[in-house]
């Protein structure tokens, strides 16, 4: 199973790719996890790509899409890619250097959520700074209060999980990211999930129009 998955910033992206991927036995690829890991390691890449993150900004493309498709070559089981690509350039460089790997997209599916419920979903966001697990203060919560279930000590609130960081997020998607839906409606299938919804509930969307899609 090749997909796309696209959604805004907190529409449960993550959480429903590990489900795609254990059930299809696929990479996850993200490139918000393959970028931080690059900033934690002090990278030449981490250290560019730091300021775009913290300010909820779109990483430049010369920064990403290289390391994306080359992590695509990696995965000949099939792969998710997880809120990549975020701008129509990106689709299209993608869409052509998938075509020079032989490689082609099953489907794309599209989480969609009203501003109002990611402002809360994320807002209400902590992390673990260490192993990376994410928690809710209200939908999601540890075991402990502020502390991470795998013992690695306090969670934080991360610097594009505030308000005002949020919005700006929520208005750069609205602007850029939301015509990648547009420019690939007419080349591969696409999925519409309502992912205003319990969590498990988003998740029997997905598998039942994957599997619709499959037949």
């Amino acid at each position: 199973m090749r997909l796309i998955l696209l959604g805004p910033p907190g529409a449960g992206k993550g959480t429903q790719c590990k489900r795609i991927i254990e059930k299809y036995q696929a990479a996850h690829l993200s490139s918000g996890d393959i970028l931080r890991a690059e900033r934690a390691a002090g990278s030449e890449l981490g250290q560019k790509a730091q300021s775009y993150m913290d300010s909820g900004g779109l990483v430049p493309d010369d920064l990403i899409i290289d390391m994306m498709i080359k992590a695509v070559k990696q995965a000949p089981s099939g792969y998710v890619l997880d809120g990549f690509p975020r701008t129509v350039p990106q689709a299209e460089g993608l869409d052509q250097a998938l075509n020079r790997a032989g490689e082609k997209i099953d489907a794309i599916v599209e989480l969609q959520v009203p501003d109002s419920a990611i402002l809360s979903r994320m807002t209400g966001r902590r992390s673990c700074p260490k192993c990376g697990q994410v928690y809710h203060v209200e939908n999601l919560k540890p075991k402990v209060e502020g502390q991470c279930d795998n013992s690695c000590g306090p969670l934080v609130q991360r610097k594009d999980d505030t308000p005002d960081v949020v919005e700006h997020r929520l208005k750069t998607y609205h602007e850029q990211t939301a015509a990648v839906v547009g420019y690939y409606k007419d080349k591969y299938p696409i999925l519409t999930i309502n992912a205003d919804q319990p969590i498990d509930a988003v998740t029997a969307d997905v598998f039942a129009g994957l599997e619709s899609l499959a037949r």
